[in-house]
């Protein structure tokens, strides 16, 4: 991510298209985001500031977002004091991420009043600001008292204070870069870091790259020749790292990170498609943090439990040795005398010499029982163990397709993972006498580029739906190769071979080698799938298969979502 200073810049300047037009509504869908919607150039325009510690911006936004039917008080005061107000200018504070809006509107009399709103994007210090005139805070997204804040304080009836920063140079009116620079120390990256407003680590990066070494000379050529590339018209793009999954925006391609990005045709679409999946997993995080939690507590309770059945499955392995040593005392028990602690003696299954010990205190033909009571112990743990293991290994599987349905499910679905773990024991039922139990299942529908349907479960109650009772015998069955993921479905008896490789690329897309460069898919019809009895929910087998080679893409998937 890289929402610094100059991106904040060239946001601003998107935005003036917006001065003069009329607030005729403020929203608050959620706990960390406001949305002015504005009418501007005859068109409604949703403005949308995010405070949220990881995600905090602002952005024109074509997202549909639901509204709380409560009204929280910050927007209570918002809708007082901004509500039908006109915007008169939106600027940035330096080069810093520092926003203010003025708004004119009018109050309950009629009298026309001015009214600041402020966007401090900080990170987790990030916060919204409403001062008035003579920049007294009128109220605050956040609260800092002077007890928990002792820089400045953030409540009502105090003066607004700039947030307090470091004291850095703004990059545009600079007239001599070498001179903040100390080339002795090295690390000019880091350095142009510290002494320049509105940098990030990204445009830092990509400073020092544009030179093979940086010296006075140098130096100033690369950071002019990137200052005049931030002032010309924004292309944004995304980089996508396959190895890791991490996403890049910036609002210009970047030599530092290659050629390998796709652009946007402008900010805010960019902002949009990068947060937008952020988002939503942030909320099934907030709502399903408990069965993440619970399920990954019972992942790794049965990986270490198959560790542990493992190494108990080698030594019971020994049980052949045991039963040897039971058979060559028996047949040496005339050389064996009370309190020989070994005997020594010739094994008879490949002629060559053999150690074993003795308990002095027992008898030869006890000794030789002791030997064949660990045979038998060992064969009897043996064929419990090797039952053991087969059961925690099902389990590793059922825990590793609910971790990877977690992580792509909507808020929707939470409830159905919900159900299927109480209905399995694993978590506790929650007592909601007015909630009844849905027996409605719904599973996602793709549109291939040919036109033809394609169907998706994203967690194990829609996988049984969809493969056992909504796909007929004759249509294509797929899932990814020996790894966890959703079961996916043409529902078509004769599909094209693109329907084909974009169902195989949802199926490899929905499940845990989503990130990886090359995914293998497995597909076969439908009479091929069958679910063993007992099985757990979601678990099938197939055979009959084909395996295509896959690789994923955002923005590939969600143009074949049906909407």
């Amino acid at each position: 991510m890289a929402f610094d200073g100059l991106f904040t810049r060239k946001i601003i300047e998107d935005l003036q298209s917006l001065v003069s037009g009329r607030i005729h509504k403020i929203t608050e869908p959620s706990s960390d985001t406001i949305i002015l919607t504005i009418r501007s150039e005859r068109t409604n325009k949703q403005l949308l500031l995010n405070t949220h510690a990881n995600f905090s911006r602002f952005h024109l936004t074509k997202q549909k977002y639901d509204n709380p039917f409560d009204p929280p008080m910050f927007l209570r005061v918002l809708r007082k004091h901004l509500d039908g107000g006109i915007i008169q200018s939106i600027k940035q504070i330096g080069n810093d991420r520092l926003i203010e809006i003025d708004i004119h509107s009018r109050d309950e009399i009629g009298d026309l009043r001015k009214r600041t709103l402020i966007l401090e994007i900080m990170g987790r210090h990030s916060n919204i600001i409403l001062v008035d005139s003579e920049r007294k805070i009128i109220d605050g997204f956040k609260h800092h008292t002077p007890n928990t804040n002792t820089a400045r304080t953030i409540m009502p009836g105090f003066k607004y204070e700039l947030p307090p920063t470091a004291k850095k140079v703004n990059p545009f009116t600079v007239d001599d870069v070498v001179k903040y620079i100390d080339f002795n120390s090295g690390k000019i990256d880091r350095q142009l870091l510290q002494q320049f407003e509105g940098f990030s680590p990204l445009i830092t990066k990509e400073i020092v790259s544009r030179r093979p070494f940086m010296n006075q000379t140098t130096l100033v050529e690369a950071f002019d020749e990137v200052i005049n590339d931030v002032q010309k018209e924004p292309t944004p793009v995304i980089y996508s790292d396959e190895e890791t999954g991490k996403e890049i925006f910036y609002f210009m391609p970047l030599h530092a990170y290659g050629n390998d990005y796709k652009t946007f045709d402008t900010i805010h679409e960019c902002l949009d498609r990068f947060f937008e999946s952020r988002g939503e997993r942030e909320r099934v995080k907030q709502r399903a943090l408990d069965l993440v939690k619970i399920v990954d507590q019972h992942l790794q309770k049965n990986r270490h439990k198959l560790e542990k059945l493992i190494n108990e499955q080698q030594e019971a392995s020994t049980k052949d040795i045991q039963q040897l040593y039971g058979e060559l005392i028996t047949a040496n028990m005339y050389q064996i005398n009370q309190g020989d602690k070994t005997l020594e003696t010739i094994n008879y299954y490949n002629n060559e010499p053999i150690t074993i010990p003795l308990n002095p205190t027992k008898s030869p033909s006890m000794n030789a029982q002791y030997y064949y009571k660990q045979y038998n112990r060992l064969k009897t743990r043996e064929i419990e163990l090797e039952k053991q293991i087969k059961l925690t290994q099902e389990n590793i599987l059922y825990f590793e397709s609910l971790e990877q349905q977690l992580s792509h499910i909507s808020v929707e679905d939470i409830d159905d993972i919900r159900e299927e773990l109480e209905d399995e024991g694993i978590v506790k039922k929650r007592k909601n006498k007015n909630k009844k139990k849905s027996n409605k299942v719904s599973v996602t529908t793709f549109t291939s580029s040919d036109g033809q349907t394609i169907l998706l479960g994203k967690n194990n109650k829609q996988n049984d739906y969809l493969t056992n009772r909504l796909a007929r015998k004759h249509q294509l069955w797929f899932h990814t190769k020996d790894i966890p993921g959703s079961h996916v479905v043409i529902q078509e008896d004769q599909p094209t071979e693109t329907t084909i490789k974009e169902a195989a690329m949802i199926a490899g897309f929905y499940s845990k080698a989503s990130q990886s460069g090359q995914i293998p898919v497995d597909y076969t019809e439908i009479r091929h799938v069958h679910k063993p009895s007992g099985a757990k929910p979601g678990f099938v087998t197939y055979d009959h298969q084909t395996t295509l080679y896959v690789t994923t893409d955002y923005d590939d998937i969600k143009k074949l979502l049906k909407q």
